[in-house]
């Protein structure tokens, strides 16, 4: 399979990703009637912007390599304070 194809159905695939988040979004406050961002939001986040920051880097595209970089790390802070949050409750 040509390269270019493989590299535009991860592209796709991190744009599902990251597309999903907000479904997932919208589904939860849907069902709790109220704005609210569940964890499985962060994790498509991360997904998505993981896969698409491998694509940015294999089109060699700065502003979008330092867009999903920075993304990148506000999902893992914000996981990563779920998580040591999750831990403090549970001592």
């Amino acid at each position: 399979m040509d390269k270019n194809l493989i590299w535009m159905i991860i592209g796709f695939v991190g744009q599902g990703f990251f597309s999903a988040r907000f479904i997932v979004q919208w589904v939860m406050s849907e069902i709790k009637k109220q704005s609210i961002i569940p964890l499985g939001f962060w994790y498509f986040s991360l997904l998505g912007g993981a896969t698409l920051f491998a694509y940015a880097i294999y089109k060699e595209d700065p502003v979008f390599i330092v867009g999903q970089g920075a993304g990148l790390f506000i999902y893992s802070r914000n996981l990563y304070l779920i998580r040591k949050r999750s831990l403090k409750d549970q001592s």
